[in-house]
């Protein structure tokens, strides 16, 4: 029986001093039948040149110049290039674990479709790890180690962009690359989420994610707070949000804020609700803030939790549920 075909994803943009050792890694995998589509968008350096002196070599590896402009682009053009059974995606300044795709085949083979394969991540840079990253690291394998990575997804992406693999015709049927909607990884995960794609639990670390100061996430303004924040609301007035019930923000802070402008902005009230004292009784964008408590008197409410303090949000959980109310159906944390 022939072995199926993984189609592997790579846009690029001046990533020289990183390509050999991704490619590296990719040329390393034990499970062999694989394509690189790699996408070149509009690259200044020589990444163009080192990509194309690996793809003379090895005819898996086959390099585009994206048509048009930025990464989404550049996806669907890889994707509508691919021709493998399976489908995964690589950014092109990190490494691969040898055995990232064989381990991830076998468990999409194993589970079959409507699954998604997933791995840990380790983070690594030259210049040492951030707080803020450890902690995203932590917080992400442990989702990933139990499968249940949905539970918390307006939290942050609950789904790495460099480390799933899923049937191709899964990924057709959850519109691929296609919206033009930025965070494009989030953005994508969320559909996931909407076509109920199961998480397949994974305890290994498959990929390797590089940290460095130039990095698209940390440059780009597509990954700009606002535009996850904005994303997030998008899709929770789309799946989770039921208008016969009150809808309630908690936190007055920055996101806070965001969120109630952005609720006003699609004309639908709120009530809004925190535990600062100094703010409680005041008016910000014409609503009054009420004490937490006041959640209480409500009939069956939403809340979106815009709180990000780790400990002031586990208080915030034993809260919900002393009055027995659920996540991801009472409450929402958005941060």
């Amino acid at each position: 029986m022939p072995k199926p075909l993984i189609s592997i994803l790579t846009p690029f943009k001046n990533t020289s001093e990183f390509l050999p050792e991704c490619l590296n890694s990719i040329l390393q995998q034990t499970y062999e039948h694989w394509e690189l589509l790699i996408v070149d968008d509009h690259s200044t350096d020589h990444s163009y040149a080192i990509v194309n002196e690996f793809a003379q070599k090895d005819p898996r590896i086959k390099l585009f110049k994206n048509s048009g402009s930025g990464i989404i682009n550049a996806l669907r053009l890889s994707f509508e290039e691919c021709s493998g059974t399976y489908i995964t995606r690589m950014d092109s300044d990190d490494i691969m674990h040898p055995k990232k795709l064989e381990f991830m085949l076998n468990d999409l083979q194993k589970h079959g479709r409507k699954h998604i394969a997933l791995g840990l991540v380790k983070y690594f840079s030259e210049t040492g790890i951030g707080d803020g990253y450890a902690k995203y690291e932590s917080w992400l394998n442990d989702l990933t180690s139990k499968g249940n990575n949905y539970n918390e997804i307006y939290k942050e992406c609950v789904i790495p962009s460099p480390c799933w693999m899923i049937h191709k015709e899964d990924l057709k049927a959850c519109k691929a690359f296609y919206p033009n909607r930025y965070p494009e990884d989030y953005d994508l995960t969320f559909r996931f989420y909407k076509n109920n794609i199961k998480c397949i639990p994974c305890n290994k670390i498959l990929h390797y994610w590089r940290d460095y100061s130039t990095r698209a996430s940390r440059t780009d303004s597509n990954y700009a707070e606002n535009h996850f924040l904005e994303l997030k609301l998008f899709y929770f007035l789309k799946l989770n949000y039921n208008d016969s019930r009150p809808l309630v923000i908690w936190g007055a802070g920055q996101k806070g804020k965001t969120i109630a402008k952005l609720l006003q902005k699609n004309n639908i009230s709120f009530i809004w609700i925190c535990d600062n004292p100094k703010k409680i009784g005041k008016h910000i964008y014409d609503v009054e803030l009420h004490n937490f408590e006041y959640l209480k008197s409500l009939q069956n409410p939403q809340s979106i939790i815009t709180v990000a303090n780790s400990k002031e949000q586990k208080v915030i959980k034993s809260y919900f549920k002393s009055i027995e109310m659920q996540p991801m159906n009472d409450y929402f944390f958005f941060c």
